[in-house]
C-alpha cells in the first residue's frame, strides 16, 4: 500500500519575491542560454496588462569573419544567425524564469547589444 503525500499546509501570509530577486534570476537564466557572462547582461521588468514583461540587453557571441570566410558552416556550427539563436532563446528564457521563480511572465524581450568574437568553440 502506497502512501498518498499530504497536501501542504496553507498558512496565512503572504510571499514575495524583490525585484533584485527576479532580475538575478532572469540574469543567470539568459546567460546560461545564451553563454554570455552574467556581468554583461542587463534587465528591466515592466508591467504588461498584468502580468511581467522582461527586457534583456546583453552581447552575444558570434565567429570571427576570418572562420566563416574559412568555412561558411561556422554559423550553423555556431548555433545559426544572430536572429536564429536571439529568437530561440526567448522562449527558453520565459519559460524557466517562470518555472524558477514562479512569476507569470508575459514575454522576454532582447536587445543585443554588441558582439563577441569567439575564435574557439561553439556557441550552444
Amino acid at each position: 500500500m502506497t502512501a498518498t503525500p499530504a497536501a501542504p499546509q496553507r498558512l496565512a501570509g503572504h510571499n514575495r519575491i524583490s525585484t533584485q530577486a527576479l532580475t538575478s534570476t532572469a540574469c543567470a537564466v539568459a546567460a546560461d542560454v545564451l553563454h554570455v557572462p552574467v556581468r554583461e547582461i542587463r534587465a528591466s521588468w515592466f508591467d504588461d496588462g498584468g502580468l511581467l514583461a522582461l527586457s534583456l540587453a546583453l552581447p552575444v557571441s558570434i565567429p570571427s569573419l576570418h572562420r566563416v570566410a574559412a568555412d561558411p558552416a561556422a554559423v550553423a556550427n555556431f548555433g545559426g544567425t544572430v536572429s536564429e539563436r536571439v529568437h530561440r532563446a526567448k522562449g527558453a528564457i520565459l519559460e524557466r524564469v517562470m518555472q524558477l521563480s514562479g512569476s507569470r511572465l508575459s514575454r522576454v524581450d532582447i536587445r543585443v547589444t554588441g558582439a563577441r568574437v569567439s575564435e574557439t568553440g561553439r556557441a550552444r
